[in-house]
């Protein structure tokens, strides 16, 4: 059943404000469908909004992602500046990587380790301009991804609170057909962007819309479950916090 969206905008709205108490807003606008919603909803709540665009290294952050970043900032007037934080990733790795070498480690996992790189970088970024600006970091995480560990610990998944944390990936889509966002966002394939032709569903290996139906209802096949049910329990570190002694 679809939601009441014009009660959950005023609802959201209301919220961010009281979170807030005065001070300003800073998040990543990447161009993709949960940061829109999530600026949208900041818009509505104050003006002290600031989207940042944080390219790095991926043609995407560069092009399409871009394009549609402005697209929504210029159509909510949300004021937008862009950091590419490319340099600084090389800069990094180039001192890291004699130390990634010395060690025995797979190259899948040292590869992990380089991607998430990206999203630490912009989130150190994000708080770097947000503390400047006594504003707090808006999270632009959703529920879906949260469930399957989709995000990266201490990077996209570090923030001050987050307006949009409960809606999976389906209700995101709705709410901004509601909002009247931009096509582009809606209907092209979701993606991190922290590769060439990388996409959210093809690197968790299930589509939203399965994870959304077991989310939402309960349901799907018993493959998908279990997927679901598996990788929830195996990155449930990232959704707590660290464990402390003791206990």
């Amino acid at each position: 059943m679809l939601r009441d969206w014009e009660k959950e905008r005023d609802a959201r709205v209301i919220w961010i404000r009281s979170v807030l108490n005065g001070m300003g807003v800073v998040y990543g606008n990447s161009g993709g469908k949960d940061c829109t919603l999530a600026g949208i909803l900041c818009r509505m709540a104050t003006d002290r909004v600031l989207g940042v665009i944080l390219p790095c290294q991926s043609s995407r952050n560069f092009g399409q992602d871009r394009d549609d970043a402005l697209r929504v900032a210029k159509q909510f007037d949300i004021p937008t500046i862009e950091v590419d934080v490319t340099p600084v990733k090389e800069a990094f790795l180039r001192v890291l990587e004699p130390v990634l070498q010395g060690m025995e480690i797979s190259e899948e996992n040292a590869a992990k380790g380089k991607m998430n790189i990206n999203p630490r970088l912009r989130m150190t970024t994000l708080y770097t301009i947000a503390q400047s600006r006594g504003a707090l970091v808006c999270g632009t995480g959703n529920r879906s991804e949260a469930t399957m560990g989709y995000f990266t610990k201490w990077g996209d998944g570090a923030c001050d609170f987050n307006p949009i944390a409960d809606l999976t990936a389906t209700e995101i889509f709705d709410f901004l057909r509601f909002l009247g966002a931009p096509s582009e966002i809606i209907e092209k394939a979701p993606s991190a962007g922290l590769f060439e032709g990388q996409t959210d569903e093809a690197e968790m290996g299930i589509r939203y819309a399965e994870i959304d139906e077991y989310l939402l209802h309960g349901t799907g096949t018993e493959e998908n479950i279990a997927r679901i049910e598996h990788v929830r329990d195996a990155t449930s570190h990232k959704r707590t916090l660290p464990k402390t002694y003791p206990g």
